[in-house]
């Protein structure tokens, strides 16, 4: 099983604390067990079957969707104030949290924010807590933002990605300690196939699907 670099520093906290606890108490070292394995789980990494196809948006997390909102995307990307269909994926602290890119194209912003810590599940974790905005430009000159949020427990944002990249689609970048939430906003016009409640993989489940533009830009 492939482990997130992030992760190894934890692990080995975990291990020789639960080693330290066998040492000194004995069998009572089993309780501890559970939680060395669950940190091991945690930084988990697979691979994903990347899906092939013009214009699809999959998603940049593993779990749960949260109810589609019509809402304007971080200021800080300076993308304009008009809404777009907003797409949320909530993390559990036993889902994968590596993330991927949701699609191919040039990233035009990069912006860390600080904030609170609400529950991650809430729709105000959106607007209020920290989060690391990208904006991304798709070939054809479309806009679509991700967005990492912190959660209740979350207290450390990665992102890898810088300003001027270029990315491919379910291409890793990052990841969120320790259960949290991400944001998509996506072009006008989108086609989303995605619902409430539907549980989905990063770099492998389609969000949406966003036609070409005609007048293409060039990076």
């Amino acid at each position: 099983m492939k482990i997130h670099r992030d992760g190894w520093p934890y692990i080995a906290i975990a291990v020789a604390l639960n080693a330290l606890l066998f040492a000194v108490a004995g069998w009572f070292g089993w309780l501890l067990v559970p939680v060395t394995l669950w940190c091991v789980a945690f930084f988990r990494d697979p691979e994903r079957r990347v899906p092939a196809g013009e214009g699809l948006i999959v998603s940049p997390a593993d779990g749960v969707m949260l109810p589609v909102v019509q809402a304007a995307p971080p200021a800080e990307l300076g993308m304009g104030g008009e809404t777009r269909a907003r797409l949320s994926i909530f993390m559990n602290v036993f889902n994968v949290h590596v993330n991927r890119v949701p699609a191919g194209g040039t990233v035009t912003a990069r912006v860390y924010r600080p904030g609170r810590f609400f529950n991650a599940s809430f729709d105000k974790a959106s607007e209020f807590n920290e989060r690391m905005a990208i904006g991304l430009r798709l070939p054809d000159g479309q806009e679509l933002a991700v967005v990492q949020i912190a959660g209740l427990v979350a207290r450390r944002i990665r992102c890898d990605l810088n300003q001027g990249a270029q990315v491919q689609r379910g291409a890793r970048f990052g990841i969120i300690r320790f259960g949290s939430r991400l944001d998509v906003y996506l072009p006008p016009g989108a086609e989303i196939r995605v619902h409430k409640g539907e549980r989905v993989k990063a770099g492998e489940t389609v969000l949406a699907f966003v036609a070409r533009r005609d007048n293409p830009i060039a990076d």
